[in-house]
């Protein structure tokens, strides 16, 4: 999952970006809201952390412009400005949720998690097909009752595929939400990484369609 934190403090967005990256995201970062917007018009997000004091462009003018392009990224702000008037305003111009700072990262961690959930249309922690079994909280695979050891990149893989359950992704979604960058080493990489994570899966879970893409049912 790859996440964009739009934060100008450069000592909280470092913290911010390591600490997700220690969760297994993948992590853009930007200090001000025409970098902000380039990143976010050049890469597909999982989901969007927003400040709301950045220099060259506001937060909320970086929101209406998410807005206008995409309406289903999920995008948290992350302000200082606790009144009650900046939270409603940042709600009706379509965060879908805020948090003021100061804050633990624990709870930032439980928010972007449930907002997660939300945009794949399930409520669970754990994503569960069958007997396969996806913890998204601990980031672990489960067959059969049997923890199964992964890769960082075959657990990218699998919980991408399964949180869009019936859905066809192509490979290059699953890159660039998975991989650091998408390069044709990365398609080489995939493959590979895809091999080794079906043989680890019931024969046949993980589906394609040739020219379309990758499934579970």
């Amino acid at each position: 999952m790859r996440l964009l934190v739009v934060e100008d403090d450069v000592s909280l967005q470092k913290a911010l970006c390591k600490g997700f990256r220690k969760l297994g995201y993948i992590v853009d970062a930007a200090s001000n809201g025409e970098d902000a917007l380039n990143l976010f018009f050049s890469n597909i997000y999982g989901l969007i952390v927003l400040d709301l004091n950045l220099p060259k462009l506001q937060g909320m003018d970086v929101l209406k412009e998410i807005r206008t392009e995409n309406k289903d990224v999920p995008v948290l702000i992350l302000s200082a400005k606790n009144e009650l008037e900046s939270k409603i305003e940042g709600l009706d111009g379509g965060a879908n949720d805020y948090l003021a700072k100061p804050f633990y990262f624990a709870e930032l961690e439980a928010r972007i998690r449930a907002l997660l959930r939300r945009d794949f249309k399930t409520n669970d922690t754990v994503v569960e097909i069958g007997n396969v079994k996806v913890d998204t909280v601990g980031k672990k695979l489960i067959v059969s009752g049997k923890e199964v050891e992964l890769t960082k990149k075959e657990y990218g893989i699998i919980e991408y595929l399964c949180l869009r359950q019936g859905k066809t992704v192509t490979a290059t979604e699953i890159i660039e939400a998975v991989w650091e960058s998408e390069t044709e080493d990365a398609n080489d990489s995939f493959k590979v990484h895809l091999c080794k994570l079906r043989k680890k899966l019931p024969e046949g879970f993980i589906k394609n369609i040739r020219g379309q893409g990758y499934y579970v049912e």
